[in-house]
């Protein structure tokens, strides 16, 4: 991935083969992301490289990060939960996002036609960091797959270190098992996820 954020605007974010090439997203939507960059730092917020791609901060927090696509480029917002969005322009990237954060564009023009809305959203991110404000911490968890209600009626043990998880680590196995279709593969990732969770770690966690 990129460490020099110019390389982002002129090669890509290098996660992909399409890197530094004519097919590259960031190519199609260069207008788009220039001008969202322009709005950034007339905002007043520092640009910096995050996990290859621009990324810009206000007293010492992330505040917004750019992406692009091969069918739009995207404008995402951290600690969105904190955000009032008057305008209804955040979305949820995915199903299991728990909160809107996300603005899309699929043309490049729309950056223009949006910018005093988009500044205005940066500056009330901004006053969040200020203010050192952070959205409180969900305590919910997502209702249990059956089939992992069953194993831990079974498996004393495995219920006690469980319900010790946080509830962002019970959430991800639940998101994980959910995403199975048929009841014998959940049972299977559970016993392969028993030991994770004897040891008090989340799904995606090694």
């Amino acid at each position: 991935m990129i460490t020099d954020v110019e390389d982002f605007f002129t090669k890509g974010c290098g996660r992909c083969d399409r890197f530094d090439t004519p097919d590259c997203s960031t190519k199609r939507w260069a207008d788009g992301l220039a001008k969202l960059r322009d709005i950034c730092l007339s905002a007043g917020l520092e640009e910096a490289v995050r996990w290859g791609q621009p990324c810009y901060r206000h007293a010492d927090r992330n505040i917004t990060i750019l992406g692009a696509y091969q069918d739009k480029f995207v404008l995402g917002f951290f600690n969105a939960a904190l955000m009032n969005d008057p305008k209804g322009l955040l979305e949820k990237p995915g199903p299991n996002t728990q909160h809107a954060d996300t603005i899309y564009f699929t043309e490049n023009a729309q950056v223009s036609f949006l910018e005093k809305t988009i500044l205005a959203y940066l500056n009330e991110a901004k006053s969040y960091a200020e203010e050192g404000k952070t959205p409180p911490k969900s305590t919910s968890v997502p209702d249990l797959p059956v089939e992992l209600v069953d194993a831990l009626d079974e498996d004393p043990e495995l219920a006690e270190a469980f319900h010790a998880l946080t509830p962002g680590r019970q959430r991800s196995y639940v998101i994980n098992l959910n995403g199975a279709k048929k009841t014998e593969t959940r049972i299977s990732r559970i016993e392969k996820f028993r030991d994770k969770i004897i040891d008090g770690k989340g799904a995606n966690e090694r």
